[in-house]
C-alpha cells in the first residue's frame, strides 16, 4: 500500500533523529562560552593549575621545621642477664617527639621553591593556550555552520529562481512561444540544483553535529545561529607581536626551569647542615636480683626504671670525593639549559613567522571579500540584463541559465570569503596572543 504525500512526510519526520531534538538559538559569544565550559582538556588544564598551587605550598614547607612523634612497645623473653641481675622488659615502652630543622641544603630548598613557582606559571600559560585553542575551534565551527546554512538558503533561492523560470517556460510552451527542449534544459538544471542542495543540506547537518559536540549538547539539538555572516573589520595594526603568546612564555619558563635544575644538581654535592632536637620517655623496665644486706644474707629486690632523655644534634654532611660525579652532572644540566635556549630562539622565529603569515592571510582575505563583492555586483547586473533580454526574446534561454548560475556562484564565493576572513581573524588574534 502506498502512503500519501502527507503520510510520507509524517513518517519521515517521526523517524528522523533530529526531529526529537530541541531548538537552541545560539549567538557566537554563547557558543564560545559553552565550548569553554564543556571542553575536557580545559578542565584538565584547570586541575593542573590547582596541582601547581599545591606544589608551590609543598615547596614552601621545606623551610619549616618538621615534627615527628614515635612510640615503641616491647615484650622480651627470656630476661637478659646483666652481671648477675636480670633485666626484665615485659611491657617496656618508649615514646618521643623529634624536631628537625634544615639550616642549609646546598641551595636545593630555594631552587625547589623557585621551580614550584615556575611550575605554577607554566600551568597558567598552558591554561591560556588551551583556552585559545578552544576559542579558535569554536569560532571555526560556528562560522562554518553559519556559512553552510547560508549556502543552503542560497541554494533554495537558486532553486526557486529556476523553478519559477520552469513554470514560465511551461506556460510559454503551452502558448507556442517555447519549445520542449527549453523545458528539458531547465528541468535538467533544476535536478542539478536539487542535487547540490541536498549535498549542502548534508554538509550543514554534519557541521551542526560537530558544533553540538564542541559545546556539549545533545547531538540531536537543532542549533539556530543568531548571528548572520559578520561584517568584516580589519585590525588597525597588523604588526606581528608575539610577546604575549603563551607558547613563547612556556619556552622562556623552560629556560628558567633548566637553570634551577642546575642549582638542584649542584646542591647534591654541597655541604648540608641540619638541626635535630628530641625528647624520649621510657618506662616499665625492671632490674631484678639479690642484694647483699650483710652477714651473708641476701634480699631479693626489684628496681623499676622510668625516665626521659633529651637530645640535641647538629649534623653537617660534606661531600669529599665522588670521582668527578658532581662536576659531570652539573655540566650535563648546563647543556640542558643551552638546549632550552636554542629551542626558545628557534621557536621564537617560527612564532614570529606564523604571526606575520596570519597578517598576510588577513589582508588577502579582506581583498578576496572585496573581489567577491565586485563579482557579485557584476553577476547581479548581468542577471538583470539577461532576464530582461530573455523576456524580450532577445537572448536565448542558455544565456539566462548561465547568468543565474554565475550569480549563484558569485554569492557562494562571497559567503566563503567572509567566512574564511573570520577564521583568518581568529587565527591572527591567536598568533599574536590576543585570544
Amino acid at each position: 500500500m502506498r502512503l500519501s504525500n502527507l503520510s510520507y512526510i509524517i513518517v519521515v519526520l517521526a523517524l528522523s533523529p533530529k526531529a526529537w531534538g530541541e531548538n537552541l538559538k545560539l549567538t557566537h559569544q554563547e557558543c564560545v562560552e559553552m565550548a569553554l565550559a564543556h571542553n575536557e582538556e580545559l578542565k584538565k588544564a584547570e586541575n593542573s593549575v590547582k596541582q601547581a598551587d599545591l606544589d608551590k605550598k609543598i615547596a614552601t614547607t621545606a623551610y619549616l621545621p618538621k615534627f615527628d612523634g614515635s612510640t615503641t612497645g616491647m615484650y622480651m623473653v627470656p630476661d637478659m642477664d646483666m652481671m648477675g641481675y636480670k633485666m626484665q622488659m615485659r611491657g617496656a615502652y618508649m615514646a618521643g617527639i623529634q624536631l628537625t630543622q634544615p639550616i642549609y641544603a646546598g641551595g636545593k630548598i630555594t631552587a625547589g621553591r623557585k621551580l614550584a613557582k615556575i611550575g605554577r606559571d607554566v600551568a597558567d600559560e598552558q591554561l591560556r593556550l588551551r583556552k585559545a585553542d578552544v576559542i579558535a575551534e569554536a569560532d571555526n565551527a560556528y562560522w562554518t555552520y553559519v556559512a553552510v546554512r547560508s549556502k543552503v538558503d542560497l541554494m533554495d533561492k537558486f532553486f526557486n529562481m529556476v523553478d519559477t523560470l520552469y513554470s514560465q517556460t511551461e506556460t510559454a510552451m503551452d502558448a507556442g512561444m517555447a519549445t520542449g527542449n527549453d523545458l528539458l534544459r531547465i528541468q535538467a538544471k533544476r535536478s542539478e540544483i536539487e542535487y547540490q542542495r541536498q549535498k549542502a543540506t548534508n554538509g550543514a547537518e554534519l557541521c551542526r553535529m560537530a558544533l553540538c559536540n564542541y559545546i556539549g549538547v545533545d547531538m540531536n539539538t537543532d542549533i539556530i545561529p543568531v548571528d548572520s555572516l559578520p561584517k568584516c573589520t580589519e585590525p588597525d595594526d597588523l604588526t606581528a607581536n608575539i610577546s604575549d603568546r603563551p607558547e613563547l612564555h612556556l619556552l622562556e619558563m623552560q629556560v628558567k626551569a633548566s637553570e634551577q635544575q642546575v642549582k638542584l644538581t649542584l646542591g647534591d654535592f654541597l655541604p648540608t647542615v641540619g638541626l635535630s632536637l628530641g625528647y624520649t620517655y621510657y618506662g616499665n623496665i625492671k632490674l631484678k636480683g639479690m642484694a647483699d644486706v650483710g652477714g651473708g644474707n641476701y634480699f631479693p629486690f626489684t628496681q623499676k626504671y622510668e625516665d626521659g632523655i633529651g637530645m640535641g644534634m647538629l649534623a653537617v654532611s660534606i661531600p669529599l670525593f665522588h670521582w668527578g660525579e658532581g662536576a659531570r652532572k652539573v655540566k650535563k644540566a648546563k647543556y640542558a639549559v643551552e638546549n632550552a635556549r636554542l629551542d626558545l630562539e628557534r621557536n621564537r622565529k617560527l612564532l614570529d613567522l606564523e604571526a606575520k603569515q596570519a597578517a598576510i592571510n588577513l589582508v588577502d582575505g579582506r581583498n578576496m571579500i572585496k573581489s567577491a563583492g565586485v563579482a557579485l555586483e557584476q553577476a547581479a547586473e548581468n542577471l538583470r540584463v539577461m532576464q530582461n533580454r530573455y523576456e524580450e526574446s532577445m537572448s536565448p534561454l542558455s544565456d539566462l541559465l548561465d547568468a543565474q548560475t554565475q550569480w549563484h556562484q558569485a554569492r557562494s564565493n562571497q559567503i566563503e570569503a567572509i567566512t574564511q576572513y573570520q577564521i583568518y581573524l581568529t587565527a591572527w588574534l591567536k598568533a599574536n596572543g590576543k585570544l
